[in-house]
């Protein structure tokens, strides 16, 4: 793997326990979440984009492996990467890395350009294409992780 952007650290909260008592469900896609608006902001996609341009992103897919319990107080951080694009796509891949180094989970993203006037998904712009570009230089990935691009399923009997 190449070198990932790694996010600020986040620290899971009170408010995000629950009666099992770790970390809920909806609350790794919150991490996942705020890692993706860091890594968007340095491509030239964040709110400034939306408000000047009037283009903006949406997600399309979203899938979350969990793999480790998180519990109150841990801090955490999401290590993103860029596994492709294409002109109106991003596909990316994100870790939940606890403190001490293990993955708590993993998120794959298909993640949609949209002018906000239809909305409808349109081309990226050159310079955002460039960033992009240039960010999966640094952060890409040159083949898919393990996990990613699976589908849920259950043999049939």
């Amino acid at each position: 793997m190449t070198t990932p952007h790694i996010s600020s650290p986040m620290k899971v909260l009170p408010e995000w326990i629950d009666y099992n008592g770790h970390m809920n469900m909806a609350f790794y896609n919150v991490l996942f979440d705020r890692a993706a608006d860091e890594f968007h902001a340095l491509v030239g996609l964040g709110p400034r984009y939306a408000e000047t341009r009037r283009h903006t992103t949406y997600t399309a897919e979203f899938h979350i492996r969990y793999l480790r319990e998180l519990h109150l107080g841990q801090t955490v951080r999401v290590h993103s990467w860029i596994l492709g694009r294409d002109e109106k796509r991003l596909h990316s891949w994100q870790e939940i890395h606890h403190e001490d180094g293990w993955i708590a989970a993993t998120g794959e993203t298909l993640t949609l350009h949209v002018d906000m006037s239809g909305p409808r998904v349109v081309p990226f712009p050159d310079d955002i294409a460039r960033a992009l570009d240039r960010f999966s230089e640094e952060h890409g990935l040159t083949e898919l992780p393990e996990g990613a691009g699976r589908a849920i399923a259950l043999r049939r009997r």
